[in-house]
């Protein structure tokens, strides 16, 4: 059964060093992830209780401390490394989809963003 109820999380700004150009390692950059994972709510729903919930707040620090502790070279690495640091911090979740941008990467645009978008189901 695939999940229909969704945890979102858009527009969580970090600043880090990810990117495989010596100016990203060195200056770093501004990194927008919008983060999506589908599970069962209807206990939480029902309960109205925190102890039946997946926190949001709980997740966020996942992928805070996922985004902190490791340098990616790339953002598709970053972006899988957060998936599977969800997935083994709550098991209830069923599948994760995750958006992240980077406005200032190193391309001559003038305006807009390069971004990658994973989408990964629990195996």
């Amino acid at each position: 059964m695939s999940a229909k109820d969704l945890i979102i999380l858009n527009n969580l700004g970090f600043y880090g060093y990810h990117g495989a150009l010596s100016e990203e390692n060195r200056l770093g950059q501004r990194f927008w992830i919008d983060f999506t994972a589908g599970l069962d709510l209807s206990a939480p729903a029902r309960s109205d209780d925190l102890s039946d919930a997946v926190s949001y707040a709980d997740v966020f620090d996942v992928i805070q401390a996922t985004f902190s502790n490791t340098r990616f070279n790339l953002i598709e690495a970053l972006a899988q490394s957060i998936a599977d640091a969800v997935f083994a911090a709550f098991p209830a979740i069923e599948t994760i989809r995750i958006r992240i941008r980077k406005p200032e990467a190193p391309i001559p645009m003038v305006a807009g963003e390069a971004a990658i978008e994973l989408y990964r189901e629990r195996s």
